[in-house]
C-alpha cells in the first residue's frame, strides 16, 4: 500500500528540485539534455463525424515552462518500489504549427497556421513501480510501470498567421478555441498522455539506469 511516510525516505529532491542548482548538478552523471523546450512531434483532434467532421493536428509542438516543476506530495510503498508523485507546474507555454480540415461552427476550416497556447495551474500525478536489480556491485532500480494523469485550472490558447489570410477563419477559430478550451484539452489529452508518458519514461529510465538505490534511499 501506497503511504505518505515510510520507514525509509525516498528523496527525489536531489533530481527535482532544479531551483536549488541540484538538478543541473546530475547532468554530467546520468547524461541529461537540457529540459526546454519540451518537444512533441504530433497531436490530433477530432470533432463531429461525417464528411465535414473537424480534424486538426498539431506538428513540431514545443512547450517552454515544464522545468519549473514542484513536486507537492511523495506517497511510497519502498518495499514494492512503487512511488507516486504529485506535481505542480504553474505555467506552460507552447507554440505549433497546426493544419485542419472540415467544417466549425458553420465556417468551412480547412487550412493552417501557428498556434499558441498559455496552461496555468498544471497539476499532475504520476505514478511508477519498478524492480531491483544488481549489477557491478550495486542494486538498481528497473521501471516496470508508468501512469500518468494532470488537469489544467486555466487556459488561453489561439491561432495566427492563418493560411491565406483568412482573418474570418481566424477569428472564428479563436473564438471557438477560447469558449470550448477545457473541451479541447480533453479531445488532446489521449494523445498529450500518450507523448509525455514516452518521453517521462525515457527520463525515468535514465535515471534508474545510472543512480543506484541507495542514493534515491536514505
Amino acid at each position: 500500500m501506497l503511504q505518505e511516510r515510510s520507514r525509509r525516505k525516498y528523496v527525489p529532491a536531489r533530481i527535482c528540485k532544479s531551483s536549488s542548482g541540484q538538478y543541473e548538478a546530475w547532468y554530467p552523471r546520468v547524461r541529461l539534455s537540457e529540459p526546454e523546450p519540451i518537444v512533441i512531434d504530433e497531436i490530433g483532434i477530432a470533432l463531429g463525424g461525417g464528411p465535414d467532421g473537424y480534424r486538426a493536428t498539431f506538428k513540431n509542438i514545443e512547450a517552454y515552462g515544464v522545468s519549473n516543476i514542484t513536486v507537492t506530495a511523495v506517497r511510497s510503498d519502498i518495499d514494492s518500489y512503487q512511488f507516486q508523485y504529485t506535481l505542480y507546474i504553474p505555467k506552460i507555454s507552447a507554440r505549433a504549427q497546426y493544419e485542419s480540415t472540415g467544417v466549425l461552427i458553420l465556417v468551412q476550416a480547412s487550412g493552417g497556421g501557428n498556434y499558441w497556447g498559455e496552461y496555468e495551474g498544471i497539476k499532475c500525478k504520476v505514478y511508477i513501480r519498478a524492480t531491483p536489480e544488481s549489477y557491478n556491485g550495486r542494486t538498481y532500480l528497473k521501471l516496470q510501470q508508468m501512469k500518468m494523469d494532470f488537469s489544467v485550472k486555466k487556459i488561453e490558447m489561439g491561432v495566427d498567421n492563418v493560411h491565406n489570410g483568412n482573418t474570418i477563419l481566424q477569428a472564428a477559430l479563436n473564438l471557438f478555441i477560447n469558449t470550448n478550451s477545457q473541451e479541447l484539452l480533453k479531445e488532446m489529452k489521449p494523445d498529450l498522455k500518450k507523448k509525455l508518458l514516452e518521453l517521462m519514461r525515457g527520463f525515468v529510465e535514465n535515471l534508474f539506469q545510472n543512480i543506484p538505490l541507495d542514493a534515491w534511499i536514505a
